[in-house]
């Protein structure tokens, strides 16, 4: 009983800890960006690509801007940021989309948060591309991904803490928005330990429904507009009670992580 206890009360005290971490930017740096382009590895590219999923929920709520939407992803399996050649990608023409792009969200690697050069290497990388898309007349955003659980082998409860932490400060440190996904893994789960928002086989990619939460939270930290109610429902490969939840998860992270 003792025991229990203590557990009980280091997650209560994990959890505040948790939400430590203030965001500089708490609006959408873009209002309501058309030409968006994704860059990253395989957490983008599961899934038929979070892009993907991101658009259609966009395309949901105002069907019109089908029209005007312009959604790239460019994704290395395995990479790092720095793997990325952000400025031939970002070349006016370069990869379709004539007119630069507004917005590009910027994700590395999965473990970057939890060692030093991880972060050395992420924060290098982000200020170049940070410098590049600006020269541009874009902005970035940050991905902040996802932790590890079982069966990982990096798996550990101090990780949900480093990932807010870590990718809080180098947004602030860039002026720029961090889409906070981690934070919404780690809320669903306390909500729903049932869920299966990762691959059992690797405790690291999304499933189909950490994708949809993926999306839905950047739906909602982009275009400040909430996921609930959206009626993208992932062609049926989320259940409709599922699907609900993490929209409504979705919406309740955003809104406490910028103070909205």
């Amino acid at each position: 009983m003792l025991k229990r206890s203590l557990l009980l009360l280091c997650g209560l005290l994990c959890a505040q800890f948790a939400w430590a971490a203030s965001p500089a930017v708490r609006m959408p740096q873009v209002e309501s960006p058309n030409r968006v382009l994704l860059v990253g590895n395989s957490y983008l590219y599961y899934n038929d690509s979070l892009h993907n999923y991101l658009r259609r929920m966009v395309v949901a709520a105002d069907p019109p801007r089908g029209k005007t939407l312009q959604y790239k992803s460019a994704t290395i399996g395995g990479a790092s940021l720095d793997h990325h050649n952000i400025d031939w990608l970002t070349q006016p023409g370069r990869i379709g989309i004539k007119e630069g792009f507004e917005l590009v969200i910027l994700q590395g690697l999965s473990s970057d948060a939890l060692s030093e050069r991880g972060q050395t290497n992420f924060r290098k990388a982000a200020a170049e591309a940070n410098s590049i898309i600006r020269a541009r007349g874009g902005r970035i955003a940050i991905y902040m991904v996802h932790a590890y659980v079982a069966p990982h082998k990096q798996t550990h409860p101090d990780n949900d803490r480093k990932i807010e932490a870590f990718y809080t400060a180098a947004g602030n440190e860039l002026d720029a928005l961090v889409i906070p996904v981690g934070l919404a893994f780690r809320e669903a789960y306390l909500r729903h330990p049932e869920l299966k928002l990762h691959k059992s086989y690797d405790g690291s990619h999304p499933s189909a429904a950490g994708t949809y939460l993926a999306a839905a939270t950047a739906y909602g930290a982009i275009y400040a507009r909430p996921a609930l109610g959206n009626s993208f429902d992932a062609f049926g490969e989320v259940e409709p009670t599922v699907l609900r939840m993490l929209q409504q998860v979705a919406d309740d992270v955003v809104k406490k992580y910028f103070g909205r």
